[in-house]
């Protein structure tokens, strides 16, 4: 059941801001599908198409039936974008997604451009938000929020330990390190290292 909400909460949003009645409301979902965080897509999919039967066997929105358009942006910014071009070829008129905020930030432009409401459940870069854009959402805490509670765990619980803080490069993973190492910073604490590493490496010699 947890894996259906992730995709069903952002659709819930998402429908909430509909009120236009269409022959067919066409919903794209955007995200991972395959590549290294294909279990969040899975998730991702999973929960919008049970949300979307849901919907439409309890009379769908405004009488109309719900159409789920899937494209899988792999984690790769390029491909997002692809995926945005192909929903407004497609018709779609909302989109849920995307999972990385560095995917989620180029593509947002496309759907903005095209007006396109997006609905990410978990792109969480401030930046993302902070852009103006009209059409783009989130229902997850940022990266400034997330990093603050990290390091007030950090700065309660191993005061004393010498704390190095790895990053994974992304917009996501170095986001969220920066923003850990602030707090840590107000509190006093300066990390002994802070580095980003390239995913899938196995050698740090």
């Amino acid at each position: 059941m947890k894996k259906l909400l992730l995709g069903g909460i952002a659709l819930g949003a998402v429908l909430a801001f509909s009120g236009i009645a269409n022959a067919q409301i066409k919903i794209g979902v955007g995200g991972p599908i395959t590549g290294p965080n294909a279990a969040f897509g899975a998730q991702l999919k999973n929960g919008t198409e049970q949300a979307v039967e849901d919907i439409n066997a309890a009379g769908g929105v405004l009488g109309q039936k719900l159409q789920v358009s899937v494209g899988d942006d792999v984690s790769d910014p390029k491909q997002g974008v692809s995926v945005a071009n192909k929903f407004v070829g497609d018709g779609v008129k909302w989109v849920v997604g995307h999972f990385n905020s560095g995917v989620t930030m180029p593509a947002s432009e496309v759907y903005a451009e095209n007006g396109i409401l997006m609905i990410s459940p978990s792109a969480t870069n401030p930046k993302v938000t902070e852009r103006g854009l009209w059409n783009t959402f989130r229902v997850c805490g940022r990266d400034d929020q997330q990093g603050e509670v990290a390091a007030a765990y950090i700065a309660k619980n191993f005061k004393d330990k010498k704390i190095a803080i790895v990053h994974d490069k992304t917009t996501y993973g170095q986001g969220l390190a920066d923003e850990t190492r602030k707090g840590l910073t107000k509190a006093g604490i300066k990390d002994v290292l802070y580095e980003g590493v390239n995913a899938g490496e196995k050698d740090f010699s």
